[in-house]
């Protein structure tokens, strides 16, 4: 395995939003062929690892220190005391995570015991090809148990943010498990059923009260408790194609909103749900004129909740604030992207993506400030649902921010491409 400067393809400039892009260090004779794919990349808790499944069994954690200068320029140490690990684990590895992740609201005191305990038993989950989902020690590199269960490809892992060593994980059999780790797998896991297809997405509210799952041939976006194991309800509601494609989902950081992607021919689409109420409060729809498939590969919430990070065939990365009818930040229109995942940096500012061949790409996005009356609404939407808030005595207005009633709808909206005629 080469080291990380030797996997380096470029740096470029931060006006073109591509920051640095790893290339994933196969022999020639594998490349461009099945088994190359990055499924899933990670940022741990605290953002000084960074994971990526780079294709053949392989995981590289690498140590990923980001500072801020004074012009909030993003500076990548590629130095660095900590050793890169490689973890080889021998099937395809479908997703990943790291684990286990802080609360968003931490009590007083809590933050720095939090990041103690984080560091000395940072944990990351590998979802494989058959099903077994394998737990290594950040640390050292080491593996520490199985967990065995699903019957086929164990697709999406999320830790439930609390503190704890939970584990939700999706499969195409179907299913979705919880998972207890300090009982390293000799505990039965809580089995979820009710899709009837692959599963191949699932999120956890920021409370850890919800899961959210998306099927992706069955079109089920299902909702779970996660302390009862029981199942709530299944989003439905106005759909914009006849036949589609469900491909990913995320809650925002405040848990109120729930984001849905799906794709049908050169179109895709975003909805914007409620988890409360059922209820579909908004939709972005891109129509776009290329000829064949435009799939929607997968979309992840900023830190502060402002923005939605969004992978397509056509773009590698584009950024949406909902509620706007264009974009915040798109790359160029590229069919050669291969765009698969993605995820943000825990203090925002950076998404990385991975790609179809195996590579990650590093991209600088824009940073927003969130306004007074965000941070508010964030804080108090973290603990209080939309029926709490409806009993509230308060004006409509207000009731209608409190509960992201007032996002415009673009559901006929389409992207802003004029932007790459005037880079």
């Amino acid at each position: 395995m080469c080291s990380l400067k030797d996997n380096i393809r470029r740096i470029r400039p931060a006006s073109d939003g591509l920051i640095l892009e790893l290339k994933s260090a196969h022999p020639p004779s594998l490349e461009g062929r099945a088994g190359c794919e990055t499924w899933s990349v990670d940022f741990s808790p605290d953002g000084s690892w960074f994971a990526w499944s780079m294709g053949h069994g392989i995981v590289w954690v690498i140590a990923w220190p980001l500072r801020h200068d004074k012009v909030n320029r993003v500076e990548i140490a590629l130095e660095s005391n900590r050793q890169d690990k490689t973890l080889n684990c021998g099937q395809t590895v479908w997703g990943l995570a790291f684990g286990p992740r802080p609360s968003k609201t931490p009590a007083p005191g809590e933050k720095a015991a939090s990041c103690e305990r984080e560091s000395s038993r940072l944990l990351l989950a590998t979802g494989l090809d058959n099903g077994v989902i394998k737990i290594w020690d950040v640390v050292t590199g080491q593996p520490r148990f199985d967990l065995k269960g699903h019957e086929g490809i164990a697709r999406d892992l999320v830790f439930t943010p609390n503190e704890k060593l939970t584990l939700v994980s999706s499969s195409r059999d179907k299913t979705l498990r919880i998972w207890d780790l300090t009982q390293k797998g000799e505990k039965e896991p809580h089995v979820l059923s009710g899709h009837k297809d692959w599963v191949s997405c699932c999120s956890v509210s920021p409370d850890c009260s919800m899961i959210a799952s998306v099927g992706r041939f069955d079109r089920m976006v299902c909702l779970w408790s996660l302390r009862s194991y029981t199942f709530i309800r299944n989003l439905t509601g106005i759909n914009h194609k006849t036949f589609y494609l469900l491909a990913s989902c995320d809650f925002s950081p405040d848990g109120a909103l729930l984001a849905t992607a799906a794709f049908s021919g050169s179109s895709w689409w975003i909805d914007l749900w409620d988890p409360y109420t059922a209820q579909k409060l908004s939709s972005l729809m891109d129509c776009s004129e290329m000829y064949g498939q435009n799939q929607i590969s997968s979309l992840r919430f900023s830190p502060e909740g402002l923005q939605l990070a969004i992978v397509t065939e056509d773009r590698a990365l584009q950024m949406w604030e909902p509620g706007q009818r264009g974009m915040v930040m798109q790359t160029k229109e590229d069919r050669t992207s291969n765009g698969l995942c993605c995820n943000f940096h825990p203090q925002g500012g950076v998404v990385a993506t991975g790609t179809r061949d195996g590579h990650v790409r590093f991209w600088m996005v824009p940073r927003s400030v969130p306004s007074l009356c965000h941070l508010c609404r964030s804080v108090l939407r973290h603990s209080v649902s939309t029926h709490q808030v409806e009993a509230l005595p308060i004006p409509r207005r207000i009731l209608e921010f409190l509960t992201y009633r007032d996002i415009p709808d673009h559901s006929e909206a389409q992207s802003d491409r004029s932007s790459d005629e005037e880079e």
